[in-house]
């Protein structure tokens, strides 16, 4: 086993904190990482390396604990795994597509509020009332996209 990859070598090698591997490894995403014998300290292998760097990756894209867990999971035939995989990473790009969808329509609402009120600021009641009418539409929207999180997170706890 390499000397080199201490804890703090692997954190910086894969950009997570180290506090993320030692929680990892306790909640069981990561198996228990081999000690060094006269120190304690953690040892990791080159595949305990590449293990974290997928890790990462699922979380740097927003995926759950639950998530990468069962992107681990490699029980029952070969199909049968590709298929869960593919539901999984199916799953997780509609969600932030929802995601995303919100955020746009966020934005929207900004951007016409500020425009809206340097029209004010301007004086310009012609332009105002455009950007009032067209901030009705957009109020619709943020509303449903609230009532629509909202029911989400009821359907979660």
């Amino acid at each position: 086993m390499s000397e080199e990859l201490t804890i703090s070598t692997v954190a910086a090698r894969v950009g997570l904190p180290e506090s993320t591997l030692r929680y990892w490894e306790r909640i069981g995403l990561l198996a228990p990482v081999d000690r060094d014998y006269s120190s304690g300290h953690r040892r990791y292998t080159e595949g305990d390396v590449a293990l974290l760097e997928t890790l990462g990756n699922l979380r740097a894209v927003g995926m759950s604990i639950g998530d990468m867990r069962s992107y681990l999971d490699e029980n029952g035939p070969a199909v049968e795994i590709a298929r869960r995989q593919r539901m999984l990473f199916e799953a997780h790009a509609a969600r932030l597509a929802d995601q995303i969808e919100t955020l746009r329509i966020r934005l929207s609402y900004l951007e016409l509020k500020a425009a809206y009120w340097g029209a004010r600021e301007r004086g310009d009641s012609d332009e105002e009332q455009r950007l009032r009418d067209e901030l009705s539409a957009v109020i619709h929207d943020v509303s449903r996209t609230r009532r629509d999180e909202a029911s989400r997170q009821g359907t979660q706890e």
